[in-house]
């Protein structure tokens, strides 16, 4: 991951934004409504077009109150060379109030079928990663007997009161190794303090 270009979203600049994260190069956004409106309006045009699976996890994810999604499309190294594709959410959970340490573990350990748990400190604070095999919905018709890689990363807020929860899923169950470092070097870009220069600090920095 090292020298990789970021860019910085807009909605990093908003004033109610209040967590910060850095996603490496193969991801591309997902508007969520949009989608799920799509799917709404032309569910056949979807089918049609090769996208229907996507649309559905849209709708799947806004009912599941995901507030940021993406396509992760990256190229499989390990194996032939061909892409491998992700979905990587964002979502958040209130919790009642613990210190954030018993809040990451508490989540991980309360993850039904957990194949792989680890606690880890990072510059955000404690965070508990699990990896899961969900069964695929049959509303998704993508054809994979052996269900889904979910690798999430809890990542309780700083008021020990909210967790925000951070998901890749892939149907390349076998790169499950992968994924994890994925999802553990973006867990550790994370934070709920503005980490952007402010247009000062920019001024200054020209001095």
């Amino acid at each position: 991951m090292s020298g990789a270009a970021y860019t910085v979203d807009a909605s990093a600049r908003n004033e109610d934004a209040d967590i910060w994260f850095a996603l490496p190069p193969g991801f591309l956004p997902l508007p969520l409504h949009e989608l799920a409106a799509a799917c709404d309006a032309a569910p056949t045009a979807g089918r049609a077009a090769g996208i229907g699976p996507v649309l559905r996890l849209a709708q799947l994810f806004l009912g599941a109150g995901a507030l940021h999604c993406c396509l992760g499309l990256h190229t499989d190294d390990e194996g032939d060379g061909g892409p491998l594709l992700s979905l990587f959410t964002l979502a958040r959970r209130a919790a009642d109030w613990a210190p954030r340490s018993v809040l990451a573990g508490r989540v991980a350990a309360g993850a039904e079928g957990a194949e792989h748990i680890e606690m880890l400190d990072l510059p955000c604070g404690p965070v508990s990663l699990v990896q899961t095999r969900l069964k695929e919905p049959p509303e998704l018709e993508l054809g994979t007997p052996s269900g889904l890689l979910q690798v999430t990363a809890y990542v309780p807020g700083l008021d020990g009161r909210h967790i925000a929860i951070f998901s890749l899923a892939t149907t390349a169950a076998d790169r499950a190794r992968y994924y994890r470092d994925l999802l553990r070097d973006i867990a550790a870009t994370v934070s709920f303090e503005d980490p952007l220069p402010t247009a000062s600090d920019d001024v200054a920095d020209k001095d």
